[in-house]
């Protein structure tokens, strides 16, 4: 059987991202602060990186390129579908937008960007935008931006450990500080942003605003809450799935002869074994397992998500 590998991340030291994916999730960084790892990814704006087996120090895109490892599922897209990060918000994240596919095809060159977040740990009184409270215009949405007062119309949600936020392209969002994620998404990296706190970038001049371009793709009305009927999967839609296993003791899981899997622990440790190779799991890994027939176990006292196309 084709051996899972480990992978590590590419860093991200956005201006509101904090240390707790140093602290608490075991990510070895120089960088002062981390505010996104990007766990699985192809990504040219950051890859993984395999960092286990023969195949180590290749980046994910060379090790795919070689191993035809993403099955046929992920091989349809027109490149790696997923992209899968943690976030670490120590400061509000400006409000934002990503347009569809269709539109981003046709305007930006590139791929639209659903996504998905798990809520990985947050600070008392937490919160999120998401989505509208109420259906609202466009010319009061461009009022609302340009006087200040955009918040006032945005569905503010207090967060909890665990929750669960499905982010459709087209629904306007934001992280609030205090909060620790996982996102899955569509792999794409375009972001229009819709007000930002009037805050300035590393040089000192305002971070760039895509108001236009998010008045034209942005819904205008409360978003659809997530609400899976299916036992342990957290979201699923044309881009990805992904479930969340809880293991207290052992579980095994299949593998697809279609398409990969990627298991991202989140919680506790433990091992995973394949084809009578184990590796080691702790909070914070990222394991990718090639597409093939079979099944492999997860061991140990532990959080995971699966995910997969």
């Amino acid at each position: 059987m084709k051996e899972a590998v480990r992978l590590a991340p590419a860093f991200k030291d956005y201006l509101w991202g904090g240390t707790k994916l140093k602290t608490e999730f075991n990510k070895k960084s120089g960088l002062d602060k981390v505010a996104e790892s990007w766990e699985l990814s192809t990504h040219p704006d950051g890859c993984s990186t395999v960092v286990s087996g023969e195949f180590a120090g290749m980046s994910l895109p060379e090790y795919l390129s070689r191993t035809g490892s993403a099955g046929r599922k992920a091989e349809n897209f027109e490149f790696f579908p997923i992209l899968i990060k943690f976030i670490d918000a120590k400061d509000n994240l400006s409000i934002q937008v990503h347009p569809s596919d269709e539109y981003a095809l046709k305007n930006e060159n590139s791929f639209g960007k659903t996504e998905m977040w798990y809520i990985l740990s947050c600070e008392e009184n937490a919160f999120l935008y998401y989505g509208f409270s109420r259906c609202i215009t466009k010319e009061e949405y461009r009022e609302r931006i340009e006087n200040n007062t955009i918040t006032e119309v945005l569905n503010k949600v207090y967060v909890k450990k665990g929750d669960v936020f499905f982010i459709p392209s087209g629904t306007v969002h934001a992280i609030g500080k205090g909060i620790v994620i996982c996102e899955i998404q569509q792999n794409s990296n375009l972001t229009y942003r819709v007000y930002d706190y009037d805050r300035r970038g590393k040089d000192g001049k305002p971070r760039e605003l895509h108001i236009e371009k998010a008045i034209e793709v942005s819904e205008l009305k409360p978003a659809e809450p997530c609400e899976s009927k299916e036992e342990n999967v957290l979201a699923s839609c044309s881009y990805f799935t992904a479930e969340k296993h809880n293991v207290s003791g052992e579980i095994t899981l299949c593998c697809d002869p279609e398409c990969f899997r990627s298991i991202i622990v989140t919680e506790g440790s433990g091992s995973l074994t394949l084809g009578g190779a184990s590796l080691s799991l702790v909070k914070g890994d990222s394991i990718f397992i090639p597409a093939q027939e079979g099944s492999f176990t997860v061991s140990g006292s532990c959080e995971i998500i699966m995910s997969y196309v």
